[in-house]
């Protein structure tokens, strides 16, 4: 069943006025960016919003008119950014997941003075966290996907390039 707020939930891809990537966002915050001034379209959706008196082409791609200065990104630890950053992967078993069929594994265990950070925290499905349980991966006889890092503006970027092989229109801006 699909409804009318879908299309404005379809994600946009948001440059700096140096055309360099700096997000996605949702359909919606990009018009509001670009009804406010704040913002142009570079690309559009096939896809159009009619609203009382007009039609809206949604944007696939918006520019923002100033240049803004954009800081050492960092984001907040949490679950949801360890699975994305794992891209829903067990980095045991290197199978791919849904969300609620992953938990995070202290690559330490907090028993052993394991922190909970960036650098100690893995996704991993259930069957390989009862493996591996209290032991370090060495203890257990696994082997790890990758080992874990800060989700880093490099990582931001990756991330915008796998959303983007799905839009066309990105391309250009993701350097491909």
């Amino acid at each position: 069943m699909t409804t009318k707020a879908e299309p404005l939930h379809r994600p946009v891809l948001v440059l700096n006025a140096s055309y360099e990537p700096i997000n996605i966002c949702a359909a919606r915050r990009a018009l509001v960016l670009i009804l406010k001034g704040v913002a142009s379209a570079e690309a559009h959706a096939d896809v159009f919003l009619h609203a009382h008196r007009r039609d809206f082409a949604l944007p696939s791609v918006i520019r923002l008119l100033e240049y803004r200065r954009i800081p050492h990104q960092t984001r907040a630890l949490s679950r949801k950014n360890i699975l994305i950053r794992d891209r829903y992967t067990c980095q045991y078993c290197h199978k791919t997941f849904s969300g609620g069929d992953l938990t995070l594994d202290h690559v330490i265990p907090r028993s052993r003075a394991g922190e909970t950070s960036w650098e100690n925290l893995v996704a991993c499905c259930h069957t390989c966290n009862n493996r591996k349980g209290n032991r370090t991966p060495d203890e257990a006889g696994m082997r790890l996907l990758k080992y874990p890092r800060p989700f880093s503006l490099h990582t931001s970027r990756h991330l915008m390039r796998l959303v983007g092989r799905a839009e066309e229109q990105w391309r250009k801006y993701l350097f491909y």
